[in-house]
Parts: structure tokens; C-alpha cells; sequence
């Protein structure tokens, strides 16, 4: 059993931060289970475009309000507390954010913690 508190990760190798978004990463493939489990704020007011080409991501929102592009096809859906979405297919897409979202991610295959965002916005696929 592991049981980790968010702020215990605070500025710790698994608090990433950038520009427009900070991702503590809860779970990673070092803990062997499969699956990374990520809690991520992506700042008010910033645009951010990912590209997982290597993983499948699910993403929930537990607070805040923004816009999700698919950038593949055009589509956008708005995003607030309570709203899923799955990156099934590995879809390029950008997230607006109106107000501080907060999200919960998880990542398959795990995510090491050692990725960076390529110029594409691509993690590339490390395993442990």
C-alpha cells in the first residue's frame, strides 16, 4: 500500500512546472501498477496544445472552466468540474483555460516522470 498527500510532492522531482500549467505527479511507473495518476492546474488565462503520440490519457476536471480543442478535427467542448475526456486516440489538442483548472490525469503507459514536451507538445515513451 502507498498513500502520498498532494502537498508532500510540492517542489520535489515529481512537482513539474511550466508556463502554463504545474503537474504533480501522484503515481509513476517506478510504483509498477500500470497506470501514472497526475493532479494538474493549468494556469488562468493560458493556452496550452499536447500531443500524447505514445500514451493514452484520461482527463478529469475536479474544478475550474476552460475549452478543449481537438485539433484534429475542430471540435470544441467546453470544460468544467465534472467533465471527462479521453485521448483514446491519441488526439493532438489545446486546452484554453478561463479560470485555474484543475485536473486529475491518468497516463498509459506510465509516464517515468523524466518526460519532456517535445517541440509537438509529445512526451516521448520512457519506461522504468
Amino acid at each position: 500500500m502507498i498513500v502520498t498527500h498532494l502537498n508532500d510532492l510540492d517542489d520535489t522531482e515529481r512537482d513539474i512546472k511550466s508556463e502554463t500549467w504545474r503537474s504533480r505527479r501522484i503515481v509513476l511507473g517506478r510504483e509498477g501498477v500500470g497506470f501514472s495518476f497526475h493532479d494538474t492546474v493549468i494556469y488562468a488565462g493560458t493556452t496550452s496544445t499536447f500531443w500524447y503520440a505514445n500514451h493514452i490519457e484520461a482527463v478529469y476536471c475536479v474544478g475550474g472552466e476552460g475549452e478543449l480543442t481537438n485539433e484534429e478535427t475542430g471540435e470544441t467542448f467546453p470544460i468544467t468540474d465534472g467533465t471527462l475526456y479521453l485521448l483514446d486516440k491519441h488526439e493532438k489538442h489545446t486546452v484554453r483555460a478561463k479560470t485555474d483548472l484543475r485536473m486529475a490525469c491518468t497516463f498509459n503507459p506510465p509516464v517515468t516522470g523524466r518526460e519532456v514536451h517535445d517541440e509537438n507538445g509529445v512526451y516521448p515513451l520512457i519506461t522504468e
